[in-house]
């Protein structure tokens, strides 16, 4: 998985399956069409999320994150089930939980301010005491994980210098604090060996092509343990429990990335694991007992459990179908907890012995909704201008007929090289509850379909993965339950910017547009780019251009500078606290569409970053996306040739 091309990002799929529905099961003659209640946004964002799996010491107890209250807090769930009970109790700013401690009730957790991303990370003590372990004015900080010994914690920060982040040892009992390694190379933090020798490092020259450095603390020198020719993707994963080795995955030799195993006493590689899919993710539980393996296989996101020792299938437990997220084991191997869903309902939580059932412990979906109202994605390929297979995930509304033609939105994920996945996203469902078909396009330059799929973009933004976006409406077309006259375009972050894209460089391929915080003018946007993306800077240079040298290029792909062909109605969402994509570049590009005299719609959050996460919000801004569309894509045009 290629995490770090995940630039300006805001998992997985539920089985790969053809594009159009097959007949009755047994060839009988099929069930009576039942017409699905229309819901409103509110409805659908009265769902309740939780994301982030930390078992406590006694393996009772599992710690998540839940927007239950509006805002996002930290929440205990018992695992013999019961209604989560909240730990924190913020009203402003999101909490995101991290982890228990290793042998008492103290929690970890981390929040900014208003969505500005610099992040510190506090301790909560169970009297409600909390404490700012990384306390400072312009900081950004991360929770790194727990030593061997269980006797001290790791975060890094970029206190010293904005662009790189050092790692410090705090230790759990007073919090005393120690520089554990200075970062002057401007590395990407990986793992730490359990004996606290070995801190893994990476460097990224390209989003398609890194090194794997080991930094030894006895000698006080890093090594490059991934030497290459070419274009390879190295990431580290996890050191073996005795640190004798280290896992990471690697694409070298071939499409897909495997995950391999390296000795450190004599540099030897072996793979360990691999599939004709991404190994996106791999590490071993607290015991070493069992490595747990995470797959991208075909845009779902699969677990694979092995004995860590053999490297055997261990059978720990009986998944449900569906995409499985955050698979977590108890620090003394008894439970096991993660997420499923089949795309059509939010991920819920599920827990129970290793070696047996698991059962849920949530039920997020809002009980006003009818589970068989939702819609159940599926995978959608077909040929693109130029011949090359395009993926997607395809939302059809139950609704959508041969006969009654529905409006459709091809909607483009953030990144670039982000994914689209079966995995539960209100705005989606509540889009296809509405009526409106969406295909979730993995147009080229998406992560998940092999390394030459991945870099077919470079260079090529607004040009080749346009392309894929504009073809992708044949598709829908072809499936015979699309209008043709009645498709639009939306996305968020990069995605945000394809619609720009697409309304300046092709305007006459949509027939409206709605950009979640997209770029308008790359040179800006890479030369303001926040400061802890320093270590890999060059990268995004690399596979973006220049802001000087491609200045040229730049300027033409870029919205803003083509904004006098924007004849299609559009609306922009922002949030006024985003680092990454400034304010000014939804500012100019609706001051420059309104020139034209088309419908524009502008919505501002002054308390959101990059992506909004308050209910409220979201509550207000997709209710309005609805009503926009609603506007100008859902009623016919007045004269249609088709």
């Amino acid at each position: 998985m290629r995490a770090t091309r995940s630039i300006l990002c805001v998992a997985a799929a539920l089985s790969t399956v053809a594009c159009s529905a097959g007949g009755a099961a047994g060839g009988g003659a099929p069930a009576p069409r039942v017409e699905p209640a229309t819901y409103s946004v509110a409805d659908v964002y009265q769902n309740t999320r939780f994301r982030g799996i930390a078992w406590s010491a006694d393996s009772r107890t599992v710690l998540v994150s839940s927007d239950l209250s509006g805002i996002w807090n930290a929440y205990a769930i018992p695992r013999s089930g019961g209604a989560p009970q909240p730990l924190t109790h913020s009203t402003t700013n999101s909490v995101f939980a991290l982890s228990f401690f290793p042998a008492d009730d103290r929690f970890l957790y981390s929040s900014d301010q208003g969505g500005n991303e610099l992040t510190h990370v506090y301790v909560q003590a169970p009297d409600g005491l909390t404490t700012d372990l990384t306390p400072g004015e312009k900081l950004k900080a991360n929770f790194l994980g727990w030593s061997g010994d269980d006797k001290s914690l790791f975060i890094s920060t970029n206190e010293r210098d904005p662009k790189y982040f050092d790692v410090y040892e705090i230790s759990i009992d007073g919090y005393r604090r120690a520089l554990f390694y200075r970062n002057t190379d401007g590395f990407d933090i990986g793992p730490i060996s359990r004996d606290k020798r070995y801190i893994a490092l990476s460097k990224q020259r390209s989003s398609a092509d890194a090194d794997i450095f080991v930094y030894d603390r006895t000698t006080k020198k890093a090594s490059n343990i991934t030497t290459h020719k070419g274009t390879v993707n190295n990431t580290p994963a996890d050191f073996s429990p005795d640190s004798a080795r280290l896992l990471y995955t690697s694409d070298e030799g071939g499409e897909f990335a495997s995950l391999r195993a390296l000795t450190l006493a004599d540099g030897a590689s072996t793979v360990v694991y691999q599939e004709q899919w991404d190994v996106a993710a791999a590490r071993y539980s607290k015991s070493g007992k069992y490595l747990i393996i995470a797959v991208d296989d075909d845009s779902r996101s699969v677990y694979r459990v092995l004995d860590g020792s053999t490297l055997k299938p261990a059978a720990i437990t009986l998944l449900p179908p569906g995409s499985i997220h955050a698979l977590t084991i108890a620090r003394d191997d008894s439970a096991v907890a993660f997420y499923a869903t089949d795309g059509s309902a939010p991920d819920d939580l599920y827990a129970g012995p290793v070696g047996s059932h698991s059962q849920p412990l949530t039920n997020s979906l809002n009980p006003k909704i009818r589970r068989e109202d939702l819609v159940v994605p599926t995978i959608a390929r077909f040929k693109s201008y130029d011949g090359v297979e395009v993926p997607g995930v395809l939302y059809t509304p139950h609704q959508a007929t041969p006969q009654t033609k529905a409006p459709a939105l091809v909607m483009v994920h953030g990144g670039p090289g982000d994914q689209a996945t079966v995995a539960y996203r209100a705005l989606t469902q509540a889009l296809a509850n509405h009526g409106y078909v969406v295909y979730d396009i993995n147009n080229r330059g998406s992560s998940g379909y092999g390394k030459t799929f991945f870099q077919m973009d470079d260079r090529r933004h607004g040009e080749a993965d346009l392309g894929d976006v504009v073809a992708s409406k044949g598709m829908l077309v072809a499936t015979g339950k699309v209008d043709p006259d009645r498709i639009g375009i939306l996305g968020g972050s990069y995605g945000g910017y394809m619609v720009l894209a697409a309304l300046t460089l092709q305007p006459d391929a949509f027939k409206a547009g709605v950009d979640l915080f997209g770029i308008s003018n790359w040179i800006r946007t890479l030369e303001s780019i926040p400061p802890w993306w320093g270590s890999f800077r060059d990268a995004l240079y690399a596979e973006m251009g220049d802001p000087k040298a491609d200045a040229a290029r730049l300027r033409r792909i870029s919205p803003l500078f083509n904004a006098d062909k924007i004849k299609a109605p559009l609306m922009v969402l922002q949030g006024a606290n985003d680092p990454r994509v400034l304010k000014v570049e939804s500012d100019e590009i609706v001051a420059a569409a309104r020139k034209n005299g088309v419908p524009v719609e502008y919505v501002v959050f002054p308390d959101e970053g990059h992506g909004f996460v308050k209910k409220d919000n979201e509550i207000k801004g997709y209710s309005g996306v609805i009503a926009f569309l609603d506007a100008h894509l859902k009623q016919r045009p007045a004269a249609s040739t088709h």
